[in-house]
């Protein structure tokens, strides 16, 4: 289906911060800067591999747009698919407030009806952010977000982590549900665990593989932020930082995987990963 975002590409792209040098971003922000770190050079790869400088971002359970608007901010354009109007309504207050409005468009929908609201086959980059994690069926869901990939593209997932949270309850003393976190196949630790369904990396990899996509990057998220307490962050000089630059240095390396509060999976197309040597050798 036509899409209704497409502007002229700008000429020059504004260079963005990461969240690990700018201290007035939100603590959840500054949390997850690796993510932004890994998926700001991905794109930036991919417009460079396409030689267009504006690319088509789907985010698939992009909320307000902690994501959707910052790469809005370097010249993309992105349609955010939410299930939730009062998110779309924070989005586009949040569009208007950057100065990205016009590119930048939310749909309501979500990822099982994802091609009533998003075109099939029509995107650069498609990131697939805290959705698995709330399907019945996420094979399914990996599949849909794929699917709306052009032949050459880059797929962004985020999902919870069953290490983290069993490090998170132990820690917490609450050791029967750190077990049963352990032993459960959809990483719950009880009835009253909000979160339907965490994974491993081997799980999440699995997924993307089955979905046809080469799995380029795996990273752990949140290994350390979520366990170190507040005060200590906040009243020790230069210890944030210090945190945030541990968080990146452990990121990539698969020993912390495991007790990762969220795992990062970067996949690309065949056509994504073949194009560059394609147009070597022409």
């Amino acid at each position: 289906m036509p899409d209704p975002m497409r502007q002229p590409a700008p000429h020059h792209r504004p260079r963005a911060a990461s969240p690990r040098s700018d201290p007035s971003r939100p603590r959840a922000a500054q949390r997850t800067a690796v993510v932004w770190d890994v998926l700001r050079d991905a794109v930036d790869r991919r417009a460079g591999a396409t030689g267009r400088p504006s690319l088509d971002v789907l985010d698939t359970g992009g909320g307000s747009g902690s994501l959707a608007v910052p790469l809005a901010a370097l010249g993309h354009r992105v349609t955010v698919v939410d299930p939730s109007p009062n998110a779309l309504f924070a989005l586009e207050r949040r569009a208007a407030e950057t100065g990205v409005a016009d590119r930048v468009r939310g749909v309501q929908g979500d990822a099982r009806g994802l091609f009533e609201v998003a075109e099939r086959g029509g995107y650069d980059v498609v990131l697939c952010h805290g959705v698995l994690e709330y399907l019945d069926d996420p094979a399914e869901g990996v599949r849909n977000v794929v699917a709306a990939l052009r032949a050459e593209g880059v797929l962004s997932l985020l999902a919870a982590g069953v290490g983290g949270a069993v490090l998170a309850r132990a820690l917490a003393g609450h050791f029967k549900e750190a077990r049963h976190a352990l032993g459960d196949p959809n990483g719950r630790w009880g009835e009253g665990d909000p979160v339907p369904h965490r994974f491993t990396a081997e799980e999440l990899t699995a997924l993307v593989g089955d979905a046809g996509l080469r799995v380029a990057a795996v990273h752990g998220v949140r290994i350390f932020t979520d366990l170190v307490p507040g005060g200590l962050v906040d009243n020790e000089p230069g210890a944030l930082d210090a945190l945030l630059e541990l968080e990146a240095a452990a990121a990539g390396l698969a020993a912390f995987h495991s007790v990762a509060t969220q795992l990062h999976v970067l996949g690309e197309t065949e056509g994504a990963r073949e194009a560059p040597d394609a147009r070597a050798a022409g």
